[in-house]
């Protein structure tokens, strides 16, 4: 949590509360971590650590940062430190007091200053102020939140904050510049933002510790040590009162009489309220206060941001501080705090303060302001990029758009846009997107089941009708397959059988080339062996005949055996009546045997050709028979899963 004053504890739900409560825009930043939880983080450049957010977090979220660690720390190192004391201890813890301080001397501290003291210097410094520069209508400076808000939000104020430094401050300067006191400074603190103002350069680094009531308190009870009571070193006024609510008032009414008009204005979110509302009367003098006398804390410092909790709430404190008031208004004539006495008139009391501090130089109590509301400023949607994200809120009508039920923090849904647009919210922390959202999401919901049920029933209907239809398909695809296979089959058959005529047709082609080799050997002797010749041609007669039976068992795959067989028994014929009168024709005998046997020689190739693709033929049929059951097996098997698919 380096660098951040008040910071958000892991604890943190995203109530939203803090943003409600906080007066400073964007100091609370609502967060959306990666698994959709909000939280709400500070940002430090806009916290003004006015300690709201501590009093409406029920969850115990957020804490803040002080020195108190560190000053014990260099305590411990023998570091020569004093301490300032705020007037609001002793009323806290008005039966401790000295104890707590005889711990702080025991473990090293060296002097102890109330800054009661300072107090009175400061309404010396205010009162001194006012009059020579007639500087009316002023705010008073003492609570370093007010500040920090007017130079973050309101810097037209700036000019109208009285530049004298605080309480704190002035008690700080009196010790190093009067004093001579060259020792560390701690404050003793009931405010957390006590520690901003000892940090500004404005405040000249008088001030090393802020050391507040809570955490000091909780250190001394753990660490307990032998010591001895003591109580604070200077004597002091009515500035011991400046805690409770009105307590500069009442010093001023000291001094000046009542008839002078002063504001009193206290309680964080109210006080912040008050100076926006009136800041144009304020920055333009046209108020009828000699100023305002304002604090961040409704029940002042008494029960600032830094006291322990169990305070609070105390009714003791404020009696104790009463009891502390009538110890200051001081009778005692051996006293150098004449201003303080109840016999002397309010004109005799300021004097008597000026002659206590003539030796003092305003000068040196005077300080200066810093605008800081650039990094603070926010900027304003057109209203075409609200209306934007109003949509995106799901606020689209007028009446969504002005819901305001605050349950994101803001005052109204236009607040809460202008959130969104400046970065330091987001849409999902409306509580009516999240309704909306929801109602729409249950919505689409019931829509998908209604849908649901109707496509189960669609389904239903569509499952069993697919099924059907599936089924007379693949009923159709079985008698188509089994037709396929049945044909495949016939073919395979037939294949084979034209195969085994080709033979057959291959050996009488053989057989017929013998016996033509024989006729050409015959020829020579064909007039001397007519009987003979007559003989192979009646045989070659007859095979050629057993060709043409071959042939048409082939069918038409055997016709071109059919044309060849014909023209085998046209020649045998022709042999025949040449053998009867072979002499006559010897030589054109020779002719045509020979012209037969190349023809012999082209069927024989021509057979052989034929029948190598013929088997060929009947290999394939018979793989695709094979194939075709296989397909059939696998359609079986897709029709089943189908089934199955449709059925679930």
């Amino acid at each position: 949590m380096a660098g951040k004053l008040v910071f958000t504890k892991e604890n943190c739900v995203g109530c939203n509360r803090c943003i409600g409560v906080c007066p400073c825009p964007g100091a609370n930043v609502a967060v959306k971590d990666e698994y959709g939880k909000n939280t709400i983080s500070v940002d430090p450049d806009r916290c003004v650590a006015c300690g709201a957010c501590f009093d409406v977090c029920e969850h115990n979220a957020r804490a803040y940062e002080d020195d108190t660690e560190r000053f014990f720390e260099d305590l411990k190192k023998g570091k020569k430190i004093s301490i300032l004391i705020a007037p609001a201890f002793k009323a806290d813890y008005e039966k401790e007091y000295e104890k707590y301080l005889g711990q702080l001397k025991a473990l090293g501290v060296n002097r102890i200053i109330s800054i009661s003291f300072g107090a009175d210097i400061t309404t010396w410094a205010y009162i001194k102020y006012i009059t020579e520069n007639k500087f009316y209508g002023g705010i008073s400076q003492p609570c370093p939140a007010v500040v920090g808000y007017i130079e973050k939000y309101i810097p037209e104020l700036l000019p109208k904050l009285m530049p004298v430094h605080s309480p704190m401050m002035c008690g700080a300067i009196y010790a190093k510049k009067y004093m001579g006191l060259n020792d560390s400074l701690a404050f003793i603190s009931p405010c957390i933002a006590k520690k901003n103002e000892i940090d500004d350069p404005n405040c000249g680094g008088y001030i090393s510790y802020n050391v507040t009531f809570n955490h000091l308190v909780d250190y001394l009870k753990k660490h307990p040590c032998d010591y001895k009571k003591v109580t604070d070193e200077i004597e002091y006024g009515l500035g011991s009162i400046y805690p409770m609510p009105g307590g500069l008032k009442e010093n001023v009414y000291w001094l000046l009489g009542e008839d002078v008009f002063i504001r009193q204005m206290e309680g964080e979110k109210h006080m912040y309220h008050y100076l926006q509302k009136n800041k144009e009367l304020i920055s333009h003098s046209r108020t009828p206060y000699l100023f305002v006398d304002a604090l961040n804390c409704s029940g002042g410092c008494l029960y600032g941001t830094g006291i322990e909790e169990r305070n609070a709430d105390n009714e003791e404190i404020y009696m104790a501080i009463q009891r502390i008031k009538a110890a200051n208004k001081n009778d005692d004539k051996k006293s150098k705090m004449v201003a303080w006495s109840r016999k002397l008139t309010p004109e005799k009391r300021l004097q008597a303060l000026n002659e206590q501090f003539k030796d003092l130089d305003l000068k040196d109590f005077i300080r200066h302001y810093t605008d800081r509301s650039v990094a603070c400023r926010n900027h304003v949607p057109t209203p075409e990029q609200e209306q934007q994200i109003f949509m995106s809120m799901l606020k689209d009508t007028p009446e969504k758009q002005a819901i305001n039920c605050g349950g994101c923090g803001y005052d109204t849904c236009k607040d809460m846009v202008c959130a969104i647009y400046n970065g330091y919210n987001h849409t999902s922390n409306c509580v009516w997107f999240a309704r909306d959202k929801a109602i729409k999401g249950a919505e689409e919901n019931e829509a998908l089941l209604e849908e649901i049920r109707e496509a189960r029933e669609t389904s239903e209907a569509f499952k069993n009708s697919a099924i059907n239809a599936i089924n007379d398909q693949f009923d159709e695809l079985d008698v188509a397959i089994k037709s396929i296979e049945q044909g495949s089959d016939s073919n395979a058959e037939n294949t084979m059988a034209i195969s085994n005529a080709m033979i057959e047709i291959n050996q009488f082609s053989d057989e017929l080339k013998e016996a033509l080799d024989m006729i050409v050997k015959c020829i020579a002797n064909l007039s001397m062996n007519n009987d003979d010749v007559i003989k192979i041609a009646s045989k070659t007669n007859l095979l050629a005949l057993n060709a043409s039976i071959e042939a048409a068992r082939a069918g038409d795959a055997g016709r071109g055996f059919a044309v060849v067989a014909e023209e085998i028994k046209t020649l045998a014929e022709g042999s025949k009546r040449t053998a009867d009168d072979s002499n006559g024709n010897n030589t054109e005998m020779h002719k045509l045997v020979q012209s037969l046997l190349d023809r012999a020689d082209i069927l024989a190739r021509t057979i052989e050709e034929v029948n190598e693709k013929t088997q060929s033929l009947a290999a394939s049929a018979e793989e695709s028979t094979a194939a075709i059951g296989v397909v059939d097996l696998t359609i079986e098997g897709v029709r089943e899963k189908l089934k199955e698919m449709l059925e679930k």
